[in-house]
């Protein structure tokens, strides 16, 4: 299976900044308090030390997993994509046709979904559902309370 994922500008640069701050902030303080636990003698019994060890162990382990997200990261061309369908980067107004609701999500990748700023994963169950449909279509959404209906009345970029 590839670990290629596609990502905005905006959340490819997130990923990098987060990086580089693990790299060049966290990393020297963590080194930093590895070394003055050594100094406080006995390591045995050294439960800063300890702390400190297991903090650096995650913290690597973190960067290793950023550094081959991003070797494996592709920016979507917003400027080439298909209008006409929902499409991951799309902008979708829906209507909830039980409530009449009508609502407004971005698609996005999985990694930068953010329910608050009204962006959807396209592997969320709306997502998943709302994927290759057309304006005036409409999309069943399977959820764990049952299929909801839900009619795409606009999509943008």
């Amino acid at each position: 299976m590839s670990d290629l994922k596609y990502y905005t500008e905006e959340g490819l640069k997130a990923l990098k900044d987060e990086l580089e701050q693990l790299e060049r902030v966290e990393r020297p303080k963590i080194s930093k308090q590895i070394g003055e636990a050594i100094d406080k003698g006995d390591l045995s019994e050294n439960a800063e030390y300890d702390a400190a060890k297991e903090a650096q162990g995650l913290m690597e382990t973190r960067i290793v997993k950023l550094k081959n997200v991003i070797a494996n990261a592709r920016i979507l061309d917003e400027s080439k994509m298909d209008n006409s369908k929902v499409l991951i980067l799309s902008k979708v107004k829906i209507k909830n046709l039980k409530n009449n609701k009508e609502v407004e999500y971005t698609l996005v990748a999985e990694n930068e979904a953010d329910l608050k700023a009204k962006k959807i994963s396209i592997d969320s169950p709306i997502g998943k559902g709302l994927l290759g449909k057309e304006a005036g279509d409409i999309a069943d959404v399977v959820t764990p309370a049952g299929v909801i209906q839900f009619e795409v009345l606009e999509i943008s970029r």
